[in-house]
């Protein structure tokens, strides 16, 4: 790919597609045209602003015959490959790659790449954690918030590249050779994207592909799917398990081991349930493959609490404390989040349907701590059927988020949780996960003035009733 004889289409233009048109633009590109389905705001802020800069924005009309007059189409993850852009670009024998594949052909440093249904973000995030601590200049990167081609001036030899890698990205990833390639777990997840769980399997296999023996494969022992990638890597396989010993990391006796050597117990990490001590055996597998003595494992792991919107105590109001797990996107991850809580919640469902059975979901609710959910959101009626099914049947139905959350703190006793953790993804009525979760917080911090201001109303009028007495 040679930029200054080619030109290029951007298709998306949020943080992954602005950061390719500046790359792009960057590395001389004859041109670059950009075009987004989507006409909001943010999008036209970010196109008038690269337009400035060189691009050139394109119509719908004119975007659909730029198969015949571009050379590569640059698509970002939200896009996905049977979008009409892209058909049209394989059908002219063009060029697809997205933003990560840009980035990954101008890596000159080591990788360590993380991919999985749940715990990608957690994972990446301690093993960046664990590495800066000692001594190694790790940048977390990619699904995680900062695209690959933006973090490359930072990524010379010395460093390390800590990438979060989604199954969107794999569908346009093709040269990524990552030293240790993670695979956490496989479970139902984008099938509305994905069609099948054969696909979906298929491409999370895909981070392993470019494997050779001098690169490691970290995979999960606990997980049927994952085990099997066993078979599909050229990689030397290094294993991680909660439930028996392995050529990797390990739990026994209540303690992390790698191999025989004893790591730290697992009781001091500070992120509590068991797939945050999975998360941990991982961190650790591709941390001692990156040479990292035991002794700063075991400190960066203690030292490591946690990331936003995924089991985050905001605080408390009125006795209910308020837990953001917004990044819980799948049920999968929301039957953790649940499991893992100490104490009873009233649980907030509901977003954008993905294409899940909720069945499993509410039969595993019915042996939890969970006293009560609120179902909102474009899918609300979908999980109440799901949990009518499963004769789940303490449940309120309320469609906008707000007052979702207002309700949710009315039901929740003092001694309580209420706890967002939704099995499904933000876009019906957010722009990210994260924008729900700092909603979640904002509605908080409301309830709390609002409580506060009530309780200094019944005060002030407790005091002039016995001032006229």
């Amino acid at each position: 790919m040679y930029f200054p004889t080619q030109t290029f289409l951007v298709a998306g233009i949020s943080r992954s597609g602005i950061s390719a048109a500046e790359y792009l633009l960057g590395r001389h590109a004859k041109a670059v045209y950009l075009y987004d389905d989507v006409d909001d705001e943010n999008v036209r802020k970010a196109t008038e602003r690269l337009v400035g800069m060189g691009c050139r924005a394109l119509s719908k009309e004119d975007a659909a015959n730029c198969s015949e007059t571009c050379d590569v189409l640059v698509l970002s993850p939200g896009i996905p490959i049977d979008h009409p852009l892209p058909v049209a670009f394989k059908k002219a024998g063009k060029c697809i790659v997205g933003e990560a594949e840009l980035g990954a052909r101008a890596l000159r440093c080591l990788v360590v790449a993380v991919t999985g249904t749940n715990g990608k973000t957690t994972t990446v995030s301690m093993i960046g954690h664990i590495l800066n601590g000692a001594g190694r200049r790790a940048v977390v990167c990619g699904n995680i918030g900062r695209p690959v081609t933006a973090c490359l001036s930072e990524l010379d030899e010395d460093a390390v590249a800590v990438a979060e890698i989604s199954s969107f990205q794999l569908e346009t990833l093709t040269s990524l050779r990552p030293h240790v390639a993670v695979v956490l777990n496989v479970t139902q997840d984008h099938l509305n994207r994905h069609y099948t769980m054969e696909n979906y399997i298929y491409l999370k296999s895909r981070l392993l592909k470019n494997g050779t023996p001098g690169e490691y494969a970290v995979l999960n022992m606990d997980d049927a799917v994952v085990r099997t990638f066993a078979e599909k890597t050229r990689s030397h396989v290094v294993g991680f398990s909660l439930e028996g010993r392995t050529e990797g990391a390990y739990l026994r006796d209540g303690a992390i081991f790698w191999r025989e050597e004893r790591i730290l117990p697992a009781a001091e990490l500070p992120l509590e349930g068991s797939h945050n001590v999975s998360d941990a055996l991982a961190a650790v597998c591709a941390c001692k493959l990156m040479g990292v003595e035991n002794a700063a494992i075991a400190a960066g792991l203690k030292s490591f609490n946690g990331i936003a919107h995924r089991m985050q105590k905001l605080g408390e109001v009125d006795g209910v404390t308020f837990i953001d797990d917004s990044k819980a996107t799948n049920p999968d991850a929301a039957i953790k989040a649940v499991e893992s809580v100490r104490g009873e919640s009233v649980l907030l469902l509901g977003g954008k349907d993905k294409g899940y059975a909720y069945e499993p979901l509410f039969a595993a609710l019915k042996a939890s701590g969970v006293v009560h959910a609120v179902l909102y959101g474009e899918n609300a009626f979908r999980l109440l059927d799901a949990a009518t099914r499963e004769k789940f049947f303490r449940v309120t139905l309320c469609r906008p988020f707000d007052l979702a959350v207002r309700v949710a703190f009315l039901t929740a006793q003092r001694g309580q949780n209420v706890l967002l953790s939704p099995a499904s993804a933000s876009f019906d009525s957010f722009t990210s996960y994260e924008a729900r979760g700092e909603r979640f917080a904002q509605l908080m911090q409301q309830l709390r003035l609002e409580r506060a201001a009530l309780a200094h109303g019944a005060a002030a009028g407790e005091s002039g009733e016995e001032s006229e007495g």
